[in-house]
């Protein structure tokens, strides 16, 4: 069994975590929902801070919270840093997944909006901040990100490679409202612009994707760069009970942009858990502690499995932090989603 450097074994041990629970060990607690009503959540460790953003349950506006651990996050008051904006004769709708990144020295969100003409039919924006502050300053409008082809388009990341900056997100294959959903990436030019063609690297095409046949879809992809390879994340199925989360894998010095680098695993990662009340958890994003010592997986989920209505308005996502481990073959190991409540940070080593 392979392990870490100081002999522990590698991979989450459930035992070990429940143990480290009832035994109180940690520098500090966090409680699970760390913040409620708030889906697609994204945090950020910069220059010893966290940051967080989400989609709000008005999907109105972007906010920031910043905090100096992840715990402190709860509690820290929201700015509002970007709303709806009138553009000619229709105006924003939904914004959706806002992600803050820093690169090159300024402050980037990518988010997804549609319009008061067709507001579900949401397209990549892009807000730039040169503050080196991203609560203060000035946020610019870049525009929309042409990502290709004129369809639903969301959820993008970005993330560095052997000196490539590259751009991942879902996009609707056709522009019909039944149309499946895939897995795209694009090299860029810079933070705003996508720099030659894009490749569709992943599809819902396991049973365990296609629970529902009207919802074909592979959304919200994360990175993990690890043990010589690049890993990503993805959530698909509705946003209900089926929601859950799958994972791609390919050699970092592959071309990632050639759709046979990527390895999709058999089954899903990280899923629904009725005995832990967590139900569709899914659209995560990755951090770490101060020090790097423990990974966290950020997610959202809800607490009930019964939704009335559609789905994307039931505002009762809520974002939720665990720790993960990595097994003998140096892939992430995510566990069961852990019941709400109180939890310490500090519960086995990276």
């Amino acid at each position: 069994m392979a392990r870490t450097e100081n002999g522990r074994p590698r991979g989450l041990l459930v035992s070990l975590l429940l143990l480290a629970c009832l035994l109180g060990l940690g520098a500090q607690d966090i409680v699970n929902p760390l913040i409620e009503r708030r889906a697609d959540p994204w945090i950020l460790l910069h220059d010893g801070s966290y940051y967080f953003c989400a989609s709000v349950p008005e999907y109105d506006r972007i906010e920031i919270r910043r905090a100096g651990d992840i715990a402190g996050l709860g509690g820290a008051k929201p700015v509002v840093v970007w709303k709806i904006q009138k553009r000619f004769l229709v105006e924003d709708r939904n914004i959706w997944a806002p992600e803050l990144h820093f690169i090159d020295g300024r402050w980037y969100i990518y988010y997804a909006v549609g319009t008061s003409a067709a507001p579900y039919d949401v397209r990549i924006r892009v807000i730039e901040n040169d503050s080196a502050d991203p609560v203060s300053g000035m946020w610019k409008d870049l525009g929309r990100i042409d990502t290709g082809a004129d369809t639903l388009a969301l959820d993008a990341t970005t993330f560095e490679n052997r000196g490539v900056r590259y751009l991942l997100w879902g996009q609707r294959l056709t522009a019909s409202d039944s149309s499946r959903m895939d897995l795209y990436i694009a090299r860029m030019e810079n933070p705003w612009k996508l720099s030659g063609k894009r490749s569709m690297i992943a599809r819902a095409d396991r049973d365990w994707e296609r629970m529902d046949p009207a919802k074909l879809k592979i959304e919200g992809p994360a990175v993990l760069k690890r043990n010589g390879r690049i890993f990503v994340t993805y959530s698909t199925n509705a946003v209900d009970a089926n929601y859950c989360m799958g994972l791609l894998e390919a050699p970092d010095d592959a071309n990632l942009l050639d759709p046979a680098s990527w390895t999709k695993l058999p089954g899903p990662v990280f899923r629904s858990d009725p005995e832990a009340r967590q139900f569709g958890p899914g659209h995560n994003s990755f951090t770490t502690s101060l020090d790097g010592s423990i990974d966290y997986l950020v997610y959202h989920a809800r607490n009930y499995e019964r939704i009335e209505g559609y789905p994307i308005l039931d505002p009762n996502r809520n974002t939720r932090v665990q720790p993960f481990g990595w097994d003998a073959d140096g892939r992430p190991v995510f566990g069961r989603p852990v019941p709400d409540g109180k939890f310490p940070e500090r519960t086995f080593p990276r």
